[in-house]
């Protein structure tokens, strides 16, 4: 049957949850039933909701499982949120922890356009975690400024460099200026090192600018897309990932996501908003908080979102990006939660660094290559001045503060 099957959880009291399962059923679709005459209710049985499973938890909540048939809704993220949630993410403490699409369903979704395996042909890195960094303190700082701010993350071995999410189209760094620049600093460093970096710009403005501005960044030569997506909405990334004169890997930033699901007992879950629905609409990474950092998630969850990344499934993997409170003596930590499929971002964890942001990205690199050897760091920071000064500033192991 074409359908999805959304899950819930839900608060009350032992015994009632059935009663509450069927009014949401049938709220959410024909809105009445056992009133309705037996002719109407034959013609509308394939629109209504069904209750698949419910199970009691403690607490005094419930997980629940409903059915929506496809006839009552277009295929299209917005629509059946609001079919399987809309109204009812106003009644009371209601959580929506999934939603299962039926296979026929899952056609008209694009997922990741490169995906993991595209992004790590595009930097040639195959045998490791990947590294990012972020521009720090650019706002408000000319062309100059962030020119060698991506200079020095490129000379330090990072992979990716991406835009703050809060640096928009401005008079000092525009949009198209931002490109020019970074793609002529990253081919100089290519030539003296021989290692690629991509830079990711962000793509703001109104949305109905969004799919010119992306296509003009492309013929610019742009490496990659930052999106805030939930600001925008999930539809909008998939527009933007399905656009053929775009072809750009897309990285997308969970900023507001937390409005939506922060709360254990309201809004969406975190597994659900930078998880699956990232991957299905076309995310090739996923920023989310790490379980280690001032904005931390907990560990189950960050796991969640990593699962629903790289399951097994028909879309491409998008690469997990645990974020936040990252600095270089996290990275056995990292890998073990990770493991090699994942790019470990930092920004004061780089930018920090006594030798700046060149030194930072070096100490990471050397992180990275002792947990491959397997190495302590530190026995690796014997051999290694970078590592050796990032350990004396933020220890091995320990989640802390690496604002700069």
């Amino acid at each position: 049957m074409s359908e999805v099957i959304a899950t819930y959880v839900l608060s009350g009291k032992s015994g009632t949850f059935e009663k509450k399962a069927e009014g949401i059923a049938l709220g959410l679709t024909v809105g009445s039933w056992t009133d309705l005459p037996q002719l109407e209710q034959e013609q509308l049985r394939k629109y209504k909701g069904r209750v698949v499973e419910i199970n009691e938890l403690e607490s005094d909540t419930a997980e629940i499982r409903i059915a929506y048939p496809s006839g009552n809704y277009s295929n299209d993220i917005p629509a059946i949120l609001t079919t399987v949630f809309g109204k009812l993410s106003l009644d009371g403490r209601v959580k929506l922890t999934d939603i299962e699409f039926s296979d026929d369903l899952k056609k008209a979704y694009p997922g990741p356009r490169f995906g993991i395996g595209g992004i790590r042909e595009k930097v040639n890195v195959f045998d490791r975690p990947l590294l990012m960094s972020i521009f720090k303190g650019v706002i408000g700082r000319d062309l100059d400024y962030l020119q060698s701010q991506l200079r020095a993350q490129a000379l330090g071995g990072v992979d990716l460099v991406k835009d703050d999410e809060i640096l928009f189209d401005n008079e000092l760094t525009p949009f198209e200026e931002r490109i020019k620049a970074g793609t002529n600093i990253l081919r100089e460093v290519f030539e003296e090192t021989g290692a690629r970096t991509l830079y990711a710009v962000n793509l703001s403005g109104r949305t109905a600018t969004l799919r010119e501005k992306a296509r003009r960044a492309r013929e610019l030569g742009a490496d990659a897309l930052l999106f805030n997506v939930f600001t925008y909405g999930l539809d909008v990334l998939q527009e933007l990932r399905e656009d053929e004169e775009i072809s750009l890997p897309i990285m997308a930033h969970p900023s507001f996501s937390g409005a939506s699901a922060a709360s254990p007992q309201y809004g969406v879950s975190y597994s659900l908003w930078l998880g699956k629905f990232l991957r299905m609409t076309g995310a090739d990474l996923s920023l989310f908080p790490s379980p280690y950092g001032s904005v931390a998630l907990d560990k189950k969850q960050v796991l969640a979102i990593r699962d629903e990344l790289v399951k097994p499934d028909e879309f491409n993997e998008t690469f997990p990006v645990p974020s936040a409170g990252i600095h270089p003596g996290l990275v056995p930590q990292l890998i073990a939660d990770f493991g090699h499929e994942c790019v470990i971002n930092a920004g004061g964890g780089v930018h920090g660094h006594p030798d700046g942001a060149a030194g930072g990205g070096k100490a990471f690199r050397q992180a990275i290559e002792a947990v491959l050897d397997g190495t302590t760091l530190v026995e690796a920071a014997f051999a290694n001045k970078e590592l050796d000064e990032a350990l004396k500033l933020w220890g091995e192991g320990a989640a802390v503060s690496v604002k700069k």
